[in-house]
C-alpha cells in the first residue's frame, strides 16, 4: 500500500522537526512499539525504566527524563492495544533555556508497519525507523553472483535485507583438472616436433578432426605445470610410450567408436589410435609412484597427438564439466529469483553484481524470465557475493536508481509538453487555471513541482483526490523540471476534456 501523499508530507514535516531537536543532556526519550506486539509489557518496561531514572545524578536531567517517561506511560494507557502499524512516541524537554523545562510529547501511528522495538534516552530522538518508512515507496531486487555462490536480497528505502543464499558446487579456480603429460612428451607442430614443455601458446599442433576423420593442426591456447605424486607409463606394440597422470583421458577404439577413458582405467590390450590413424595396442603398463612435474595444454580442437598417440584435451573436458555445473547453478538462481520477485508488486528494478564475466553469463544462460530480465537496471563489477557484496552493489548503483526516477519524471513532463504543443486546449498551467480545471473535474494528470509551498501541494492533492485525478510531484533539479517550473510556476495539468 502506497503512503497517502498528504500523510507522507505531514510525517516528513514531523520527522524533520523531531530531528532538529537537541537536548542539553540525555533527556529525550524515544519509544517504538512494533506492529503486532503487545502494548502492556512496554508499559511495564517504562515503569521499570522510570525507577532506574531515579538514580540519575543531575537533578534537571532526572526530572526531565522521569516527566517524559510519565507522559509516555499516560499516553499509552489511552490505548487498549497496539495500533495496526505499531506506535512511535517521543517525549522530552525541548526548552532552549538552561534550567527551564518544557516537556512535549508526540505519539505517531505510522502509515506503514514498524519493525523495531526501541527504548532510548539520549540527546536526540531516534527517527531513523520513521525515515525508512518514508523511503520505502519502491523495492529493488539485488543479486550478487559468482560461480561458487550467490546472495539475493532487496533494497527497501535505504535498508538492505538478505533473502536467500545459494552455493553452486562448481569447483573453484584450479588448474583445469590437473590432467597432465610428462614434460618430455613430443608433439608435432608445423615447425617440427617439440617437447610439450617447450610448446608455446599459439603453436599449432597435430590433432584429429574426429567427425571428419581427418588429421588437422589445432592451436595451443593454454599451458601450465602440475605436480603429481603418481602417474602411469603405457607402452604400445610399436613401442610408442605415454607417461601421464591417472586422470588424463586417452581415446580408445571400441566397436568402431572412439571413447574417452581415464588413464587409471586403461588395461592391457586397450586399442589406441596413432597419428597415421592406425591402431596401437597397449601391451605394457607401469605405475610410477613418485613426485613428478607434469605439463598440460589446452587446444582449440579438444584433442592432440602426444608421442604419436591421440589423447584428449583434458582442459576442455574439465571446462565442459564445470560449464555444465555453472549453467545448472545459474538456472537454480534464476528460479529462486522468479519465486521471490515475480509477484512482488512494488519491484522497481533489479541490480546485478559479480565478477567478469559471471554476471553476464548468468543473464545470458540462466533462463531468467523475460519480465525480470527487463527489470535489470544496473550491472556492476564486484568481487564479493555475500552481504558486503549487496552493500557494494547498492552503493555503486545509486546513480542508476536516481536515473530511473529522472526518466520517470522526464516521461511525465514530456507528455505534458507534447500535449501542450499538439493541442494546447488539453492542458492547463498556472495555479489559478489548474485549480479551476480541478474544480470542473477536467484534470486527468496533475503535475506539481516540489518548489511549491507544502500547503499548496497538500491543497492541490486533496482537490485531485476528490475527482480521481493522478498527481505527480516532480523536481526542478534537471532541465525538464526547471523548464516546467519556469513555464507553469510549478503547476500544470493534462486534461480529460477541454475547458471552455
Amino acid at each position: 500500500m502506497e503512503i497517502d501523499p498528504h500523510k507522507k508530507a505531514e510525517l516528513e514535516d514531523l520527522v524533520a522537526l523531531l530531528e532538529s531537536i537537541r537536548g542539553r543532556h540525555t533527556e529525550l526519550v524515544t519509544v517504538m512499539i512494533p506492529a503486532g506486539s503487545n502494548i502492556f509489557p512496554v508499559v511495564r518496561q517504562l515503569e521499570a525504566e522510570r525507577s532506574t531514572a531515579e538514580n540519575i545524578k543531575s537533578k534537571q536531567t532526572r526530572s526531565a527524563v522521569i516527566d517524559s517517561i510519565d507522559m509516555i506511560i499516560r499516553e499509552l494507557k489511552n490505548y487498549k492495544q497496539t495500533p495496526p502499524n505499531g506506535l512511535a512516541l517521543f517525549a522530552g524537554n525541548i526548552s532552549d533555556k538552561e534550567g527551564m523545562q518544557d516537556i512535549k510529547i508526540w505519539a505517531i501511528e505510522p502509515p506503514k508497519p514498524l519493525n523495531v522495538r526501541i527504548y532510548r534516552c539520549d540527546q536526540v530522538f531516534v527517527v531513523d525507523p520513521l525515515k525508512e518508512i518514508l523511503d520505502v515507496e519502491e523495492i529493488y531486487g539485488l543479486l550478487v553472483i559468482d560461480r561458487q555462490g550467490a546472495t539475493i536480497g532487496v533494497l527497501e528505502g535505504r535498508r538492505i535485507k538478505v533473502l536467500q543464499k545459494l552455493t553452486s558446487g562448481v569447483p573453484g579456480k584450479v588448474r583445469a583438472g590437473g590432467q597432465c603429460l610428462a614434460p618430455d612428451t613430443f608433439v608435432e607442430t608445423r615447425e617440427g616436433n617439440k617437447k610439450i614443455k617447450d610448446l608455446k601458446i599459439g603453436d599449432k599442433i597435430k590433432a584429429l578432426d574426429i567427425e571428419k576423420q581427418k588429421i588437422i593442426y589445432t592451436k595451443c591456447i593454454n599451458k601450465w605445470n602440475n605436480n603429481k605424486n603418481e602417474c602411469f607409463e603405457f607402452t604400445t606394440n610399436s613401442n610408442k610410450t605415454i607417461i601421464c597422470s591417472g586422470d588424463h583421458s586417452l581415446f580408445l577404439y571400441d566397436n568402431y567408436k572412439l571413447l574417452e577413458i581415464p588413464a587409471s582405467m586403461i588395461l592391457k590390450g586397450t586399442v589406441l589410435i596413432n597419428d597415421n590413424q592406425e591402431f596401437e595396442e597397449i601391451n605394457r603398463i607401469k605405475k610410477i609412484s613418485k613426485d613428478i612435474q607434469l605439463v598440460d595444454i589446452e587446444t582449440e580442437n579438444k584433442n592432440f597427438f602426444a608421442n604419436g598417440v591421440l589423447v584428449h584435451n583434458s582442459s576442455q573436458r574439465y571446462h565442459r564439466v564445470t560449464e555444465g555445473l555453472a549453467k545448472e547453478f545459474y538456472r537454480r538462481v534464476a528460479e529462486e529469483m522468479k519465486r521471490i520477485f515475480f509477484d512482488m508488486p512494488k519491484l522497481k528494478g533489479l541490480l546485478v553484481g559479480g565478477p567478469i564475466p559471471t554476471k553476464e553469463d548468468f543473464l545470458k544462460e540462466g533462463d531468467l524470465v523475460t519480465v525480470l530480465k527487463e527489470k535489470v537496471i544496473a550491472i556492476k563489477d564486484l568481487g564479493y557475493t555475500d552481504e558486503h557484496g549487496l552493500e557494494l552493489l547498492v552503493e555503486d548503483s545509486w546513480e542508476d536508481i536516481a536515473q530511473q526516477e529522472l526518466i520517470k519524471e522526464k516521461n511525465i513532463l514530456n507528455k505534458f509538453f507534447q500535449t501542450l504543443g499538439k493541442d494546447s486546449k488539453m492542458t492547463a498551467y498556472g495555479l489559478e487555471r489548474v485549480k479551476l480545471a480541478l474544480q470542473r473535474g477536467s484534470v486527468g494528470l496533475l503535475i506539481v513541482s516540489k518548489e511549491l509551498p507544502k500547503e499548496e501541494i497538500a491543497e492541490l492533492e486533496k482537490m485531485a483526490e476528490n475527482i480521481g485525478a493522478e498527481m505527480v510531484v516532480v523536481s526542478s533539479d534537471h532541465q525538464d523540471g526547471e523548464q516546467f517550473f519556469n513555464l507553469t510556476k510549478g503547476v500544470g495539468a493534462v486534461l480529460r476534456f477541454a475547458m471552455e
